[in-house]
């Protein structure tokens, strides 16, 4: 190996005219599978930048003339490609805890909604075309018929997530009009996403009514007046108010709309289909339930409870719907092709509920038992312990998990996992910090949560399937460690 170290004129000049031509370094055969694999511009741009490079360092005293082999920058330049090429949006290993995990894309789809979705990609559809009629159709007929049938309501439509679904319905029914809401519902949800701001976009007017502890049926009724458009009910989807509370529900809200001539719309939230607690899972209120307890439009999430793609459902009485698709806002806020076909195929998946738990991603996880999460902990333990070193003790312990995305913000899974602490039994500092990024450096990154003193993977979302693999890049990194 020639180091260079100090390099005056004549050195320098010795060593940069050791560097080779380009073309032929690109016709060589270290560089013929970068070639076939990356083609022959991106090869180009990255070896020249790995020349560049080196000559900088040789201008420092510190470039290896052994550095400028051919197989030397190939191996550079596929090194530098790899990074490049490699796509910004990457499968992770969700081990925080959380299944509905909003910044890592909430809930995963089933084979069915995949094999859709690859279908609907690779061939022409009839997206807005009414195969009956041979005339230009409505997309949201691809669906609409399922949704009603399992919802109970009279028409529905679907838009790109739920808070589309809130704006449109607050723009196409309530603009330049009042619409009531009890203080307690007036939420703010991830991502800035808050009633009051929403229902100004929207162009509506807000009336609270109530208290933050505690509405009456009596507030509704005496803020109705000549301008008031809709009552509205929220979701308290990320938070629970306890103590000296009351609230409104729907059934009694119901009779008093109906009496005044006004509409109820129903911000859900989640949204589930089926009656959760046949699973051992808290109770929440169904979207059937809620239509047939007197809601005249309801909208909910598609990527939340129900198990599905990012979508906003909005369901409710026929001629309320037909006015929400006429809206300007409807075209800028539909879905494409793959919603859609994700969507039926997930929906599909609720006329068999008996096997529900088996083929929804979303159920399967949620009710996974804790023995398998502790025979997982046990198996993958000692790889995790020699990847983290001696430094830390990794332990299988039981854990809590939480549903996520703002659903039964307050109830919690028994789960199992792993929890990493320092060796030695002193508080942990900068080291568990430290731990985490090398764990977030995988090749498919590991995702946890430090809490408590200690670094916690819960294993609720590794299933058995992944299991190999995740074991395998520990092991990896073990070795080169």
């Amino acid at each position: 190996m020639s180091d260079v170290r100090r390099n005056d004129g004549d050195e320098l000049r010795a060593l940069m005219a050791r560097v080779p031509s380009v073309e032929r370094v690109l016709a060589s055969d270290a560089f013929a599978p970068l070639c076939a694999r990356y083609g022959r511009t991106q090869v180009l741009d990255a070896l020249r930048t790995t020349l560049d490079a080196w000559r900088g360092e040789a201008q420092a005293g510190r470039a290896s003339v052994d550095a400028l082999s051919d197989a030397s920058l190939a191996l550079s330049v596929g090194e530098h490609l790899a990074k490049r090429t490699q796509s910004s949006v990457r499968s992770v290993f969700n081990l925080t805890g959380t299944v509905l995990h909003t910044n890592l894309g909430r809930a995963l789809l089933p084979d069915e909604a995949v094999s859709a979705v690859v279908d609907i990609l690779t061939r022409p559809a009839n997206l807005e075309f009414n195969l009956d009629t041979g005339a230009r159709g409505d997309r949201d007929d691809l669906i609409n018929g399922l949704i009603c049938e399992l919802t109970g309501a009279e028409a529905a439509t679907v838009v790109n997530n739920n808070a589309a679904a809130v704006l449109l319905t607050l723009s196409a029914l309530a603009s330049r009009r009042e619409v009531i809401v009890s203080r307690g519902e007036l939420v703010e949800i991830g991502g800035a996403f808050r009633i009051p701001d929403i229902m100004s976009r929207a162009g509506a007017k807000l009336r609270e009514v109530g208290t933050t502890n505690r509405t009456h049926l009596k507030d509704y009724d005496e803020a109705i007046g000549p301008k008031t458009a809709l009552l509205m009910k929220v979701h308290c989807s990320n938070y629970a108010v306890t103590g000296f509370t009351k609230e409104v529900s729907l059934a009694e809200l119901a009779p008093l709309a109906k009496a005044r001539g006004l509409a109820i719309a129903v911000d859900l939230g989640s949204g589930t289909l089926v009656d959760l607690a046949q699973w051992g899972l808290p109770r929440e209120a169904t979207v059937r339930e809620t239509v047939a307890a007197g809601a005249d439009v309801v909208s909910f999430s598609g990527d939340k409870l129900l198990g599905g793609p990012q979508a906003g459902l909005i369901v409710g009485r026929r001629d309320l719907i037909a006015k929400i698709k006429k809206h300007p806002l409807k075209r800028a806020l539909r879905v494409g092709k793959l919603t859609l076909a994700a969507l039926e195929a997930v929906l599909r998946l609720y006329r068999a509920p008996e096997n529900l738990r088996e083929r929804l991603t979303t159920l399967r996880l949620l009710t996974r038992p804790a023995d398998a999460m502790r025979l997982s902990a046990e198996r993958i333990q000692a790889a995790l312990q020699r990847m983290a070193g001696a430094e830390f003790a990794v332990a299988a312990e039981p854990m809590f998990s939480q549903i996520g995305s703002g659903a039964l913000p307050v109830d919690v899974l028994p789960s199992y996992g792993l929890a990493v602490r320092l060796a030695s039994g002193k508080r942990a500092g900068g080291q568990l910090n430290r731990l985490e990024k090398r764990l977030r450096e995988l090749p498919r990154p590991v995702l946890g949560r430090i809490a408590d003193g200690a670094l916690r993977l819960d294993l609720r979302c590794l299933e058995e399937a992944d299991e190999a693999a995740f074991v395998a890049q520990l092991e990896a990194r073990s070795a080169g460690a």
